[in-house]
């Protein structure tokens, strides 16, 4: 319990009606999770607006409410604020006393391979054998605690408690994705970053944001609200990263590997394994969160990932544990020891013919994953893609427009289509709008689509066409997060000459697509 007056010493409110000082058991912005006595903050989301269920969240037990505009006819407190989203974060952060200030935080946003990067980190601190969380698409981890992911980013309050919970498990260290949503929706607002990274910046929640400035200034938040207290890591290859070296007062480190102007160089690369072998050159001095020195020098790395992409991820990887105070070696070790994420170009099976689980999370994805697949030996290709719902048309026609570019290269005649209706979350379905903008740019590619409403019907008409020596890629975000799930199981009934154990084995350290409970529910306040 805490006293009402002392949580909102935490947020100016303009006016309040009711007024009351009395013990709150808890904040909440969920009203199906309100409990007696609880404060709820009403917040406006993309699609809902937690006003209209403020009625309920009383009836539940909420003793005051946090609002941006009175609830009539409700007689318990209420406090006005202007953005009540901010207010949430603020509330939150004082609920669970200011718990990431007790804690290392890394923050990496990106339009591309910030979930890599993000797992690179962490594989980097706790080869120095730092007790670590971390949170991202794919999941939220720290000590024996794994859960899988609804949102790349948690709601603030969701957050403040996940950062309170490390703390109490002595985490010294974590590392989070910071999605544009996150941004725009004050999801990390009252966090007290260490580090915060852009590694770059393309065309994507276009829609979303209403347009790619709005994306932008959402993305390049992270960076200039950093303060002088923080570290900023920059991509001097990418002009939105670099620019904003001179918009922050964060201590600033760059990288590249066109441009040599930084303080990490990437040289001497070489990609004729797939997996990427480097030279990293120091070639400007800068200082670690503890306020040593890392000076000029250049060692070797050798990624155990594939892909020209991978490189980048590592080297922003690399800069984020050199700032940290993180030794050569043990960056060296933690990368070569890094195998991967799941849903990253990941095989999953590999006998008569292949199956690839990738997430094609947006264009710039999908054009590496595809570039990938051209340089591979397979007979034929059958891609079965989850369409991205709820993303804006701009976004579904970029990348229906990029999968078209390569079909020529890849031989395609046809792709099998999914809206996954029963597997994603009403933020996620598909609407008629982004199915026509992708069924129209197949059509002028001269692409046949198999459409079907459910994933595992998709997946099931791709084994029933495959044949040895083939490829199968399952494509696809939240749509095909539990593709991998049904079509090892699918093959294991249709080939009962398999042995069932190995072939189920990329499961059973899985975490996307495991936990269907929250499947179909409305993202109601």
């Amino acid at each position: 319990m805490i006293q009402l007056s002392t949580l909102l010493d935490a947020i100016e409110v303009k006016e309040s009606k009711n007024h009351h000082d009395q013990l709150v058991s808890e904040v909440a912005y969920h009203s199906e999770k309100v409990k007696k006595d609880a404060l709820f903050v009403c917040i406006r989301g993309y699609k809902t607006d937690g006003h209209q269920y403020a009625e309920k969240a009383v009836q539940s037990g909420a003793a005051a409410l946090v609002v941006e505009e009175f609830v009539p006819n409700l007689h318990v407190a209420q406090y006005l604020v202007d953005d009540s989203r901010q207010a949430l974060a603020a509330l939150g952060d004082q609920y669970y006393n200011h718990p990431s200030k007790d804690l290392n935080v890394i923050g990496i946003t990106a339009t591309n391979g910030k979930t890599s990067t993000s797992f690179m980190t962490n594989a980097i601190l706790e080869e120095n054998n730092w007790k670590t969380g971390l949170m991202g698409t794919v999941m939220v981890k720290f000590g024996e605690t794994l859960i899988p992911s609804v949102l790349t980013t948690p709601e603030s309050l969701d957050l403040h408690e996940y950062f309170a919970k490390m703390r109490d498990e002595n985490i010294s260290h974590v590392t989070m994705e910071v999605s544009s949503s996150a941004l725009d929706l004050k999801r990390v607002g009252n966090v007290d970053f260490n580090i915060v990274a852009l590694n770059n910046i393309s065309r994507e929640h276009i829609d979303l944001h209403g347009s790619f400035e709005e994306y932008y200034n959402a993305k390049a938040s992270l960076i200039r609200e950093a303060s002088a207290d923080e570290f900023a890591v920059l991509n001097l290859d990418d002009a939105h990263s670099a620019s904003l070296a001179q918009e922050t007062k964060a201590t600033t480190v760059t990288y590249g590997i066109e441009n040599d102007n930084g303080h990490l160089y990437c040289s001497d690369i070489d990609l004729s394994t797939g997996r990427g072998t480097f030279t990293v050159e120091i070639k400007r001095p800068f200082q670690t969160v503890n306020g040593d020195w890392v000076k000029e020098s250049s060692f070797e790395v050798t990624l155990s990932v594939a892909g020209y992409h991978s490189v980048y991820n590592a080297m922003s990887a690399i800069a984020i544990g050199l700032i940290s105070g993180v030794s050569i070696s043990t960056i060296q070790r933690g990368i070569r020891n890094f195998k991967g994420v799941e849903r990253r170009f990941q095989f999953i099976y590999e006998n008569d013919f292949k199956i690839v689980d990738d997430h094609f999370a947006n264009a710039g994805n999908i054009d590496v994953t595809l570039e990938t697949l051209t340089k591979m030996d397979y007979n034929d290709l059958h891609l079965v893609y989850a369409i991205r719902g709820s993303r804006g048309v701009t976004t579904n026609l970029e990348n229906a427009e990029t999968l078209a570019k390569w079909i020529p290269e890849l031989g395609l005649k046809k792709v099998i289509v999914s809206l996954s209706e029963s597997h994603v979350t009403s933020k996620d379905i598909v609407t008629p709008k982004e199915l026509e903008a992708f069924e129209k740019t197949m059509e002028k590619a001269g692409v046949e689509v198999e459409l079907h409403h459910e994933m595992p019907d998709a997946l099931q008409s791709s084994l029933e066409q495959v044949k040895p020596g083939d490829l199968i890629v399952m494509g696809g975000a939240q749509g095909m997060d539990f593709g991998a799930k049904y079509i090892l199981n699918q093959l294991v009934e249709m080939k009962p000459e398999l042995d069932a154990e190995a072939t189920l084995a990329p499961l059973k350290e899985r975490v996307a697509g495991i936990d269907e409970s929250f499947l179909n529910k409305e993202d109601a306040q």
